[in-house]
């Protein structure tokens, strides 16, 4: 269980850094270019960050999910196994990160969409690791595992076609595309991950693993970018 906090935080602090440096940042640069106010190109990105938040809210309020301190949430959990609803859970979760990784490259920036996108490809490892150690936990077989893990990373390509279609359209979307997907990610790192990780009282190990994971990030943008 330690182990997999652990992970959990490696993973929540390469999402909190690529959310920042990788999306918010370039954001709030092309934003600036775009109405050349600092303030006002803010504003657009705080604007993102919100309709980010909202579709996060909307997604968990209405998709049945289950989380270890409250149980089953959303409409027609009751007619789900707890399998199935883990699996939705980490199907919801890899929606803002396919939305992110659209949105970086929507450009053609490779500056801004080779950083996040490897930090998103190293952090599914520790997180694909802990869902195969959840669902094992929860009685499920070993391929199995494997594979229901696999086919819920299949939301991340569909996120980013996403991504790429909010973001291609506008001027101004590619800023509020930016500030959405981040705002998608800070949110399921706050609402979901770190608190999945201080439940089994190994704050501190995983507080090290969000430490460690948000300076590879911060390094691997800074080397790519």
């Amino acid at each position: 269980a330690r182990m997999e906090d652990s992970l959990l935080g490696f993973a929540a602090g390469m999402m909190l850094a690529a959310s920042s440096f990788s999306l918010i940042l370039p954001g709030l640069a092309a934003a600036k270019e775009m109405t050349g106010n600092g303030a006002a190109g803010a504003l657009i990105v705080v604007a993102g960050l919100a309709l980010g938040v909202l579709l996060m809210l909307g997604l968990d309020r209405f998709t049945p999910h289950e989380h270890d301190s409250t149980g089953p949430c959303g409409p027609g959990c009751e007619r789900i196994g707890r399998v199935g609803l883990f699996v939705l859970a980490i199907t919801l979760h890899n929606l803002p990160e396919g939305m992110a990784i659209g949105v970086s490259f929507a450009r053609g920036e490779l500056d801004v969409g080779l950083p996040l996108t490897s930090a998103i490809a190293l952090q599914d490892i520790p997180e694909g690791l802990a869902v195969v150690m959840a669902l094992r936990a929860a009685g499920v077989g070993a391929w199995r595992a494997v594979l229901m893990a696999g086919a819920s990373g299949l939301m991340e390509p569909l996120g980013a076609l996403f991504g790429v279609g909010i973001a291609g359209g506008l001027a101004v979307a590619y800023p509020i595309g930016l500030g959405l997907a981040a705002g998608a990610m800070i949110f399921v790192v706050s609402h979901e991950v770190i608190p999945e990780t201080h439940r089994n009282g190994h704050q501190t190990p995983a507080t090290l693993g969000l430490m460690a994971g948000f300076a590879v990030m911060m390094f691997l943008d800074t080397a790519l970018g």
